[in-house]
């Protein structure tokens, strides 16, 4: 990939608006690019942490999997996000691991120490990772919360919600969210099963509350989802 291409792959990130025309430079002679396949894994459990990565262009998700080999999504990643990124704060191997959906993804990779030394140069970038880290935290400890406060069909609904707000488009007073998720994914992302969120969603569906399909989901009023 040439050095005009990686600039114009950075420029897609928020978190790099802060450098200068060195900074990009240096960056992208720093920078690798790849192409994963659907479904190939960008990385696995116990593999070295020493590369952190950025999404250019389709959809990842995070997870592990329990003891009993169920797997367990952690997050859903769109394009513009930065993964990978706890060797930053002292992981030398994965605990998780990082699989293209169901499309090809282009991803940037670039080596943790590399990262380390433009953040120790660039200081509004070393404050929006520690904002980021901070929130994934927040995050995470929010989805524990639910886990055990909530009952499965409110943690349903609450990630129904959460998704059209993050990512829906807005018909008049419906919401429309496409997205490449199954119920089984849904159903990793919530703690639930699959056959929960069948019923929930059909339940919701027969109260004409949402509509869906394979691929989208669209909620009629966001505020009237219980």
């Amino acid at each position: 990939m040439e050095t005009a291409s990686k600039i114009d792959l950075i420029q897609q990130f928020p978190i790099f608006e802060s450098l200068n025309e060195i900074e990009r430079e240096k960056l992208s002679s720093s920078l690798e690019f790849k192409i994963k396949q659907k479904y190939d894994y960008i990385y696995m459990p116990g593999e070295s942490s020493q590369h952190i990565f950025f999404l250019a262009k389709g959809t990842i998700k995070i997870g592990t999997h329990s003891t009993d080999g169920r797997e367990v999504i952690k997050s859903i990643l769109h394009p513009a996000a930065m993964f990978g990124e706890l060797g930053l704060v002292g992981e030398e191997v994965r605990q998780d691991f990082a699989r293209a959906m169901n499309a090809e993804v282009h991803i940037g990779m670039l080596r943790v120490e590399d990262f380390q030394s433009l953040m120790a140069s660039n200081h509004p970038l070393s404050i929006k990772i520690i904002t980021m880290l901070g929130n994934r935290l927040r995050k995470a400890e929010s989805r524990l919360e639910s886990l055990i406060f909530k009952d499965a069909r409110t943690r349903i609904i609450d990630f129904l919600k959460d998704s059209v707000e993050k990512r829906g488009k807005r018909i008049g007073f419906e919401m429309l969210l496409k997205h490449s998720l199954t119920q089984q994914d849904i159903a990793n992302l919530t703690g639930t099963s699959r056959q929960t969120v069948t019923s929930v969603l059909n339940e919701l569906r027969k109260s004409d509350l949402i509509y869906f399909n394979r691929r989208s989901i669209l909620i009629r009023d966001v505020a009237t989802l219980a």
